[in-house]
């Protein structure tokens, strides 16, 4: 037996309504030279597609695509919606948009555009958030940029693996330096484990994973729990080697325009003394002794 909740019969008729107009006004915008289809000369009456020509290019009934367009309650599948927005040149916000209405959960979004776009104005955002910590991330967790404070406070750095999870269990800067590392870890295991189960079949997070086990014998024990957890406020401990202790809230924010794409911000938590000390961190004196105390702990790890 299927419980309906009680709006959604209500939303059922608007649905099917909208359902309707869009896929006409969808059908409408298509002509048939860009489907590959005569156009029919004087005899079509109407611009776009007819929805027997619809049908018999996104192999499906006539007579089912007219009950999809005048939304009848019948069985539709994610495939064939997707054979439909392909006829229709749907982009990737439209088909979402027809899964929703055709009563289906919507994949994942995936950006329009191509990989540089954006790239230029968020590189700008982060470096408009100093003098705190900030970085983007793609979905494996590699970085694609991060501010000077970044390097300043959470210790990153061109030379190390230059992904946030693999480097969260092996920088060994970053271990020195994460005060409630034993406290995070196990939060930041289950939202990548979140972040895998969006995309189940991708090989980039299985890579992943495989590289973390190999080097870190805590990350397979906290991986072997199971646990999964989505993004959200993290606050995170660091002992500096200069300034001491500082109380950082890390946010994950995503990007609609660009949904393959996640900010990473650091805000200091409010009455720590941690944005004074993050502050005097970007001057020109606390950005030589960061250098200098990150040198003396690279030596004394690889010693």
């Amino acid at each position: 037996m299927v419980t309906v909740a009680p709006h959604e019969g209500r939303d059922r008729p608007r649905r099917r309504e909208e359902l309707r107009e869009f896929l006409m006004s969808r059908r409408a915008r298509v002509s048939p030279a860009e489907a590959g289809l005569p156009d029919g000369g004087a005899r079509r009456r109407t611009p776009g597609l007819r929805r027997e020509e619809v049908a018999v290019l996104a192999g499906v009934g006539a007579s089912w695509y007219q009950w999809l367009e005048q939304g009848r309650q019948i069985t539709v599948s994610p495939q064939v919606i997707d054979a439909v927005a392909g006829v229709l040149r749907l982009d990737g916000p439209e088909r979402r948009h027809l899964y929703v209405l055709a009563g289906l959960n919507p994949p994942l979004p995936e950006s329009v555009h191509d990989a540089e776009y954006l790239c230029d104005g968020l590189r700008r955002l982060i470096d408009g958030w100093l003098p705190s910590p900030a970085h983007i991330m793609d979905p494996y967790w590699n970085l694609v940029a991060y501010n000077e404070a970044a390097g300043h406070v959470l210790g990153f750095r061109p030379e190390i693996r230059q992904n946030c999870l693999i480097d969260f269990f092996t920088d060994p800067v970053y271990r020195a330096r994460a005060a409630n590392w034993e406290q995070n870890a196990h939060r930041v295991v289950a939202t990548y484990r979140a972040a895998c189960s969006e995309r189940p079949d991708d090989d980039g997070f299985k890579e992943v994973v495989a590289e973390v086990s190999a080097a870190s014998p805590e990350f397979v024990e906290l991986w072997a729990r199971g646990d999964v957890s989505p993004g959200g406020l993290l606050v995170k401990e660091f002992a500096h080697p200069l300034v001491g202790t500082l109380y950082l809230e890390s946010t994950q924010l995503r990007v609609p325009a660009r949904p393959d794409l996640t900010i990473v911000l650091h805000n200091p938590v409010p009455e720590t003394g941690t944005a004074a000390k993050v502050r005097w961190l970007a001057t020109p004196e606390g950005r030589r002794g960061s250098m200098y105390s990150l040198g003396g702990l690279l030596e004394r790890a690889s010693g």
